[in-house]
C-alpha cells in the first residue's frame, strides 16, 4: 500500500517462525548472533512464516494475535491493522502509518537464557540483534510513526534513557488487551502518549478471541500461575482459565487456516480449572479429549507443566498419554521448572513450587515426577537456575547430585544464570565472574546430560515433518556434540574447571582447534547438493 497501513504489528524475525513445528527450537534464538551461520539458522531452525500477497503474516505469535483482536474489537477497521514479518515492513509502512507495535520476548538480550549464552560466549543474542534491526529499519525510513513495544520483554525498556536511546516511544508492561487499544487510538490521532503504560491482569471474560492463526498453533488455556516464585514475573499474575468452548473456538481458527497441530499453553497445563493448587483432573481430561477429538486436529502438544503437579497426579499424566495415544516414538514434551535441587533454596525462593509436597521433599519429588513422565512418554525440558541469591556451595552440590540421578530419563536440562527480576529485581544478577568450581561442574553436567539425549530426541521428534530437515538437524547436532565434548574435556582436564580462564583463553584464540574443525564441517555442509531443498 503506497500510503501505508495506519497500524502495523510485528516482532523480530526469530519470533516470526513456526520452528519446523518444534516450539522449543526457539531457544536457539538466545545464542549470540553469528554463532550459527545466519543462512543455516533461518533455513534450518527458523524458516519464515508464509505471507499473503500484501505481505501480511499468515501465522503470528499468539500475543500479537491477541493485540490484533483487541484493536479490531475496539473499533479499528480491518484495513487499518496488519501483522507482518519484519522483512515486509517496507510493503506496509508509508506516510499513512501512524504506529508500529513491536512484540518482543527479550529485546535487549538480558533475559535468563540469553544472559547465560552471552556470559559464556559473548556477543549480542540473535533475538536482540534482530530486534535492533527492526528499529534501524524504521529509523532509516523517511516515515516516522510512533513505536510502541510490548510483550514479555517490555520491562527491559521501562527506563526512559533506554527508550530514548533506541527510539522507542512507549513500552507496554504487563497484559495489553485493555490498555493497548486506547493507547494506539491516541497515537493514530497524533496525540502525545506516555513513555510507559502498565497493563493489569485482564479478566478472562475480557480477553478477546484471536481472529487469525498463530505460530505453532498455540492456544492459551490459562494465564498466571500463583505459585509465588520470587524470581519469576508470570507467577505474580492472577491465575485465570478459559472455558473449553472458548478454547475450541481458537483451535478452530488455527484448523480452518490449515494449522492442525495445536499447542496448549499455560504455566502449568495440569492445573487447568484448578482450585488453588488442588488439581481438577476431570476438567483437564475433558479439555484434552475435546481438543484431540476436534475435527481435523492431528496432534496436541503442551507448552509448560509443573513437576510437582506431575508427581501429585500420576494417574492424570497416564490418562492424558492415553488420550493423545503416546508411545516411545510418539512422545509429548513441555517446559518445566526444576530450578534447584536444594530444599533450602526451595524454601527461600519458591515455596509454592513444591506444593503439595514439602521443601525437604523436593529432590525426591523431582525424581518421582521424572519417573512418572518417563513411564508415560513425556519428555521434560527442565530449567535450572545458577546463582540464586543466598546460594551456597552446598546448594550447588545438592543440585549436581540431583542432575546425576536424572541421567537415565529422556529429557533436557537447561541451566540458566539468575537474572534480577520480579520481587528480586534489586538483587545482583549472576555472572560468569561469580561462578565457582561447583557451578562449572554443574553447568557441564547439565550439558553432558543434554548431549546424551539430544541425538535421539532430534531423530524422534514428530514436529519435524521433513526427512531432509531432520537429516540436516541430525548432522548439525552431531557436529555440535563433538565440538562441545572437546570443550568440556579441555575445561575439566586442562583448566581444572576454571571456566573464567578457559573462556578468556578461548576468546583470545588459544583454544581454537575444535572450533576450526567444526567450521570446516559447516562449510562442507553448505556445499552439499541437498542444501537447496531445505526450504521444502
Amino acid at each position: 500500500m503506497s500510503d501505508g497501513v495506519p497500524i502495523v504489528l510485528t516482532a523480530d524475525r526469530t519470533l516470526m517462525s513456526n520452528y519446523v513445528g518444534g516450539m522449543f527450537l526457539g531457544f536457539s534464538s538466545c545464542v549470540p548472533a553469528g554463532f550459527i551461520p545466519e543462512y543455516l539458522y533461518f533455513k534450518i531452525f527458523s524458516p519464515p512464516v508464509k505471507v499473503s500477497r500484501e505481505g501480511a503474516a499468515v501465522l503470528a505469535p499468539y500475543g500479537i494475535r491477541k493485540i490484533e483482536a483487541s484493536l479490531l474489537n475496539y473499533g479499528f477497521d480491518e484495513n487499518d491493522v496488519t501483522v507482518v514479518s519484519p522483512e515486509y515492513l517496507s510493503r506496509v509502512v508509508g506516510a499513512g502509518t501512524k504506529v508500529i507495535g513491536i512484540s518482543e520476548t527479550d529485546p535487549l538480550g538480558i533475559g535468563p537464557a540469553t544472559t547465560t549464552f552471552r556470559e559464556v560466549f559473548g556477543g549480542l543474542p540473535l533475538m536482540a540483534w534482530k530486534f535492533l534491526g527492526i528499529l534501524l529499519q524504521i529509523r532509516l525510513s523517511k516515515f516516522k510513526p510512533k513505536i510502541i513495544l510490548g510483550g514479555p520483554g517490555a520491562w527491559q525498556l521501562e527506563k526512559e534513557e533506554k527508550r530514548r536511546r533506541l527510539g522507542v516511544d512507549c513500552a507496554v508492561i504487563g497484559e495489553g488487551e485493555d490498555v493497548v487499544p486506547p493507547l494506539f487510538e491516541k497515537a493514530v490521532k497524533g496525540k502525545s502518549i506516555p513513555g510507559v503504560v502498565y497493563g493489569d491482569p485482564v479478566p478472562e471474560e475480557r480477553i478477546p478471541l484471536i481472529r487469525r492463526p498463530t505460530v505453532c498453533g498455540l492456544v492459551e488455556i490459562a494465564r498466571g500461575c500463583g505459585r509465588g516464585c520470587t524470581f519469576c514475573t508470570p507467577t505474580l499474575k492472577s491465575f485465570r482459565c478459559q472455558p473449553v468452548d472458548y478454547i475450541l473456538k481458537e483451535v478452530e481458527v488455527n484448523v480452518r487456516a490449515g494449522n492442525p497441530y495445536i499447542l496448549l499453553h499455560a504455566e502449568d497445563v495440569l492445573r487447568y480449572k484448578a482450585k488453588g493448587l488442588h488439581i481438577n483432573s476431570e476438567a483437564v481430561l475433558s479439555l484434552f479429549k475435546a481438543v484431540k477429538k476436534y475435527p481435523s486436529v492431528r496432534s496436541v502438544e503442551i507448552s509448560h507443566f509443573a513437576l510437582s503437579s506431575a508427581a501429585a497426579v500420576p494417574n492424570l499424566v497416564e490418562e492424558i498419554s492415553d488420550i493423545l495415544e503416546l508411545d516411545a516414538k510418539n512422545w509429548l514434551s513441555g517446559q518445566t521448572g526444576m530450578e534447584t535441587g536444594s530444599p533450602r533454596m526451595i524454601k527461600n525462593h519458591m515455596l509454592g513450587k513444591c506444593r503439595p509436597f514439602k521443601p525437604e521433599e523436593w529432590p525426591e519429588t523431582v525424581v518421582q515426577a521424572f519417573e512418572v513422565l518417563s513411564e508415560n512418554y513425556w519428555v521434560p525440558v527442565s530449567t535450572l537456575i545458577l546463582g540464586l541469591p543466598g546460594e551456597t556451595e552446598g546448594d550447588v552440590f545438592d543440585t549436581l547430585h540431583l542432575i546425576r540421578e536424572l541421567r537415565s530419563f529422556k529429557s533436557m536440562v537447561v541451566p540458566l544464570f539468575f537474572v534480577a527480576m520480579g520481587t528480586l529485581g534489586r538483587e545482583k544478577s549472576f555472572t560468569l565472574n561469580d561462578m565457582k568450581t561447583a557451578h562449572t561442574e554443574l553447568l557441564l553436567e547439565c550439558w553432558e546430560h543434554n548431549l546424551h539425549w539430544l541425538p535421539e530426541l532430534v531423530n524422534e521428534y514428530r514436529g519435524i515433518k521433513s526427512s531432509i530437515r531432520r537429516r540436516v538437524l541430525s548432522l548439525i547436532t552431531g557436529f555440535a556434540s563433538i565440538f562441545a565434548r572437546q570443550i568440556f574435556q579441555m575445561c575439566r582436564e586442562d583448566y581444572g574447571n576454571d571456566i573464567q580462564k578457559f573462556i578468556s583463553d578461548y576468546n583470545a584464540g588459544k583454544v581454537r582447534k575444535g572450533l576450526l574443525r567444526l567450521t570446516k564441517l559447516v562449510d562442507r555442509f553448505q556445499r552439499l547438493p541437498y542444501r537447496k531443498q531445505i526450504s521444502t
